[in-house]
């Protein structure tokens, strides 16, 4: 992974993000707001991947069901927001659309993405911290923090 700040406009930074094959997505991501401090922000992107697993959260049980996808697919639309989650660490939470070779599209909550050959995300800082509040199962934006 590498990342380069485009611009920092009155302390709102927006920065590229460009992966290489083999980084995994959800991982890279976190490790980038660590190092450089991002507790705010709204990040989209596009690219491709070998394999993924999206997540759907199962209302019921509070717990997020695991749907891989083993074959090279299209990052059509990726979409989320990084935040300090209830441990102080930063959070990101993802949602994504893949499309296979015959063009059909699965989507859900981003768990896994093995890049390949390229991820391309742009991450622009929110004018206040974002902080979580954790709910069973999940932790969700607290309006009423920061």
């Amino acid at each position: 992974m590498k990342y380069r700040l485009l611009d920092d406009e009155a302390g709102l930074a927006t920065y590229a993000v460009v992966m290489d094959e083999g980084d995994e997505a959800l991982s890279e991501l976190t490790r980038f707001a660590r190092e450089t401090g991002v507790d705010g922000a709204s990040l989209s992107g596009v690219g491709a991947a070998s394999s993924v697993v999206v997540g759907w959260f199962d209302l019921e049980t509070k717990t997020y069901v695991r749907n891989p996808i083993s074959e090279q697919v299209e990052v059509v639309s990726l979409l989320g927001d990084i935040a300090t989650a209830p441990d102080g660490q930063p959070q990101v939470h993802a949602h994504m659309v893949v499309a296979k070779r015959d063009a059909s599209a699965h989507g859900g909550h981003l768990m896994e993405l093995h890049v390949k050959p390229t991820l391309e995300v742009v991450v622009t800082e929110t004018a206040t911290h974002l902080r979580k509040r954790a709910v069973p199962g999940m932790a969700l934006i607290d309006l009423n923090a920061g």
